[in-house]
């Protein structure tokens, strides 16, 4: 019997809220069978709602062949306005039972892989063992994810965001310095000056291949800088692993780095430039007049957590803004150049990437 019932005992041509929720998660996951396990039903039963959705709206929601399960037009436009519709009655009930329970249900987070391996698992206990009675479901990814869509209660996104219907609220500062290890600085002098970087071979990150770095200067001034180098890679942890290495030099997020940095594994260079101060650590979620309770505790966990001063900055010692002293690797060059040694040069032309691990990279990873 459907929800909407009227008190003759007739039922409503309205469609009940189940069935909407079945419509979402088949078209979610894009399978009958994966839809039921989540909803605790038989792909048998779920067939039949969305059979039955199908005849009651006049309209076929689904192509289906054997092997896949994909909306149409009209079921992508009717999937977009019935997400709206789960979220408005998820903030219905949670306006009413929020103050009387405590934080409570399935969270959907998805994040960036290395960001949530180094700063979030570990602190997991502590939000358990503070709200025992929320599920996580945490999916990660450094690709940009459709958190409408896709059905999540938040994101975690590094970078400079771009305009969206989203609401996003900063939850650290995403502080990054130009780094190289000792191994590659003993046989390329550091670089003293923007154009010194034309001749240092750069480890490029994404986006990073087509838009090169962006680097604020002690006076607060921005600078567009085109780098080149002979990697490249749509995976940060690739990029970080080549830095290590001593293959080449590397804008990287200190949120990724700082024990390498206290360990001396890598040095700052050019410590009068960081990254653009318009990179922060977001956490994204939809736009609600009643957030949920479940979404405002993670939110003000991470933010309490990490705060304006991010522990992984207290060990090392990390520029802000443009500091003054230089690193002992820029004094060991001005001490070459001194000499008459070349400022810096290239390592050997490295063998070609496969192809997989160029191209595009989303906001989620460190710039």
């Amino acid at each position: 019997m459907s929800a909407f019932e009227f008190a003759s005992g007739k039922v409503s041509s309205m469609t009940a809220i189940t069935d909407l929720e079945i419509f979402a998660r088949v078209a979610r996951t894009g399978n009958m069978s994966a839809a039921g396990r989540e909803m605790g039903l038989s792909p048998a039963v779920v067939s039949k709602r969305i059979s039955l959705l199908e005849e009651r709206l006049n309209a076929r929601l689904f192509q289906r062949t054997t092997r896949q399960l994909t909306l149409t037009e009209t079921g992508d436009g009717y999937f977009k306005r019935v997400v709206d519709i789960i979220s408005l009655f998820e903030e219905a009930e949670d306006f009413v039972s929020r103050r009387n329970t405590s934080p409570r249900g399935l969270l959907k987070v998805t994040a960036p892989t290395s960001f949530a391996r180094q700063h979030i698992a570990p602190h997991l206990p502590r939000f358990i063992e503070r709200y025992p009675d929320i599920e996580l479901d945490f999916q990660l990814t450094d690709n940009f994810v459709d958190i409408i869509r896709d059905g999540f209660d938040v994101a975690i996104r590094i970078g400079e965001l771009a305009d969206s219907s989203l609401v996003a609220r900063k939850i650290a500062p995403d502080d990054r310095v130009l780094c190289a290890s000792p191994t590659y600085l003993a046989d390329n002098p550091a670089p003293l000056k923007l154009t010194d970087l034309e001749r240092h071979n750069c480890l490029l990150a994404g986006s990073q291949a087509q838009d090169g770095w962006r680097l604020r200067d002690k006076d607060g001034r921005e600078h567009q800088v085109r780098v080149e180098g002979n990697i490249r890679s749509n995976s940060s942890d690739f990029i970080r692993e080549a830095l290590l290495l001593g293959l080449g030099l590397s804008l990287r997020s200190t949120w990724d780095i700082a024990p390498e940095l206290e360990r001396g594994d890598l040095q700052v260079v050019m410590p009068d430039y960081t990254g653009s101060a318009n990179f922060a650590v977001h956490a994204v979620y939809p736009c609600r007049e009643f957030l949920p309770a479940k979404v405002h505790a993670f939110i003000d966990f991470l933010s309490e957590l990490y705060g304006p001063e991010p522990y992984w900055n207290k060990g090392a010692k990390i520029p802000t803004g443009g500091a003054t002293n230089t690193s002992n690797a820029a004094k060991e060059n001005k001490r070459k150049k001194g000499s008459g040694q070349p400022a810096g040069r290239k390592p050997p032309a490295a063998a070609a990437l496969p192809e997989n691990l160029g191209g595009p990279i989303s906001s989620n990873l460190p710039a």
